[in-house]
């Protein structure tokens, strides 16, 4: 299969929406920009499309997968029950980096869903998503587009690396702005559950969900053989090849144990760059978690290339979207931690 390049330049723009949909409609497999990270999509209607998906990712079936709309009037064609509350949240957080998991209607495969009776859905803040799932006129289920496991794709580029050949298209766009995934709760629980922290966070979701609570998951293994409900929580995720060690303590502390240890890299904060000695790439600032979750992914990615024999990655504070890259570090990490 020759994967097709699409370019959203303003020249190109309208032809690759019309591609993309056209693709989408044919049962093929799209990589889209979201402001998130890039997602591999597919008609979410469409059960052999979407076995597609987990194919070219390599992704195990029981692990389900979130469907994209660029409507309010599609969230009714997808799910049924809705509560108010989640309705409420939808008008606050979407379009943006918020999933809910709703009770699954009859139009969604249960492939889709990992066998669950239950779908997670969201609205992306991207505009070329939205054209391109507007003009398929589908609702479009859309894992990350890379390997299963591995870093998720905040470029192009890095779809294209796992994913050339496999594919039908990618939608060549900028970098994702957010660069981790989108938050997820469930509403098919009481009280309500947050399953994946993102940039939408739990303070954010107080107001309009006060009896929210925090799955443990977050920040805890699963028990073996429990099912999950959303994406990135069962599984070893977001993970180089080299064996990844999440580090927690403060600056002077990690530069001091990663400095005496042989074979291996630092991914570190900006400010501290001065301090350590082995070799070392920045993800972002300590100061704003933002950039943290912006250069995850890729520093993740790069310091695989570093041929070394561990990967020491310092832990965010895990306040606002800091929980998010934490609750992805240590999934990288496959919940290796120490603190020094």
């Amino acid at each position: 299969m020759q994967t097709k390049r699409l370019r959203t330049d303003p020249i190109h723009l309208k032809e690759t929406v019309a591609t993309a949909a056209a693709i989408l409609k044919a049962g093929g497999t799209v990589a889209i920009p979201t402001e998130t990270v890039y997602g591999l999509a597919a008609s979410a209607y469409d059960e052999k499309a979407v076995k597609k998906v987990f194919t070219a990712k390599g992704r195990p079936q029981d692990n389900p997968l979130i469907v994209h709309i660029a409507d309010f009037s599609e969230l009714d064609l997808i799910a049924r029950d809705i509560p108010a509350a989640a309705r409420r949240c939808a008008e606050a957080f979407w379009p943006g980096p918020f999933t809910m998991v709703l009770k699954r209607g009859d139009r969604i495969p249960p492939s889709v869903s990992a066998g669950l009776d239950t779908v997670a859905v969201r609205m992306p803040d991207n505009p070329v998503a939205r054209a391109i799932i507007s003009a398929s006129g589908l609702p479009l289920a859309a894992p990350s587009a890379n390997l299963s496991g591995k870093p998720s794709p905040t470029k192009a580029a890095t779809v294209i690396e796992d994913l050339d050949g496999k594919i039908d298209a990618v939608v060549q766009a900028g970098d994702c702005t957010v660069g981790v995934e989108s938050t997820v709760i469930s509403f098919c629980t009481d009280p309500p559950r947050l399953l994946r922290p993102g940039a939408v966070t739990p303070a954010d979701l107080h107001e309009l969900v006060p009896d929210l609570v925090i799955d443990r998951a977050v920040l805890a293994e699963p028990e073996a053989g429990e099912k999950v409900a959303s994406p990135g929580m069962k599984y070893k995720h977001y993970a180089p090849n080299t064996e990844t060690v999440l580090v927690k303590g403060g600056s002077a502390a990690f530069a001091a144990y990663v400095n005496a240890i042989p074979d291996c890299a630092a991914v570190c904060f900006e400010e501290e760059t001065e301090q350590i000695k082995v070799p070392k790439l920045c993800y972002g600032s300590e100061k704003d978690a933002a950039t943290l979750a912006q250069g995850v992914f890729s520093a993740l990615r790069l310091a695989d290339g570093l041929s070394v024999k561990r990967i020491y990655v310092h832990a965010p504070s895990t306040e606002g979207i800091g929980l998010a890259v934490y609750n992805r570090l240590l999934r990288a990490a496959a919940f290796r931690v120490v603190t020094v």
